[in-house]
């Protein structure tokens, strides 16, 4: 994607969370207020997407639900855990993107006394600025990223998923985004929030761009709910090159 056409992606987020602020100070004024849904109450997350149908309800805070009844990975770390296989070369990077889980992870990688090539990542997402700055260190360090069927990588997952050199999906692989949580909110605070999530919306996607993905997939993100993720389809993983490979 040229500049040209980034900028104008750009100018589009722009408008878009001028919208969401006025939303979120007449939230304030009027009390309890939930961003807008675009459509139906979204199904259960086990539920098969289709197309055109692909908002589920999503909450990282409960315990995620088996996307695959033959599969059953355990329960997840609280945080971000990186182990080993029995494939030499193969790590696994589970839990939930804490802050400071950037830093604490490339010195992990980098004290690793077998070499990373591959990472299958199973997240449910957080901190958005830990995800970019490790999926800069996984790019730096030539490191694939995958993930496997019936697992999932969610909300902030996909950003760190895109720091791979090489990106694969398996079949049943579950990759979703949304919007940034905003929280309770007073009438300053609301455009606090509005300014960060223009900043980090335009991070995130001068990101994707360098990562050599489609800033575009931001538009599924930005019309998403916070309590509900949208599942990309295969196609969408080709069509905006987050994935390089498919099984």
């Amino acid at each position: 994607m040229n500049r040209s056409s980034v900028s104008r992606v750009l100018m589009g987020v722009l408008i878009f969370q001028l919208g969401i602020g006025v939303l979120l100070i007449v939230g304030d004024m009027q009390g309890n207020f939930r961003l807008p849904s675009f459509g139906p109450d979204a199904p259960q997350l086990t539920e098969p997407v289709r197309p055109g149908d692909q908002r589920r309800q999503f909450s990282p805070g409960r315990d995620m639900p088996r996307l695959d009844p033959d599969r059953d990975a355990g329960d997840l770390p609280t945080r971000l855990t990186l182990t080993t296989t029995d494939t030499p070369g193969l790590w696994r990077l589970e839990g939930a993107i804490e802050y400071g889980d950037a830093d604490r992870i490339a010195d992990q990688i980098a004290k690793a006394e077998s070499p990373l090539e591959t990472l299958i990542l199973q997240s449910p997402g957080g901190s958005v600025r830990d995800a970019l700055t490790l999926g800069r260190i996984l790019r730096r360090a030539d490191i694939a990223t995958r993930v496997l069927q019936g697992e999932y990588c969610f909300s902030a997952c996909p950003y760190l998923f895109a720091g791979g050199t090489d990106r694969s999906a398996e079949d049943g692989a579950a990759i979703g985004l949304h919007q940034h949580y905003f929280g309770k909110s007073t009438i300053l605070p609301a455009f606090i929030a509005v300014e960060d999530i223009q900043r980090g919306q335009g991070e995130v996607m001068v990101y994707l761009d360098e990562m050599g993905i489609n800033p575009l997939v931001m538009q599924h993100a930005l019309t998403t709910p916070a309590d509900e993720i949208y599942v990309l389809l295969p196609e969408e993983l080709t069509t905006y090159r987050m994935v390089t490979d498919t099984n």
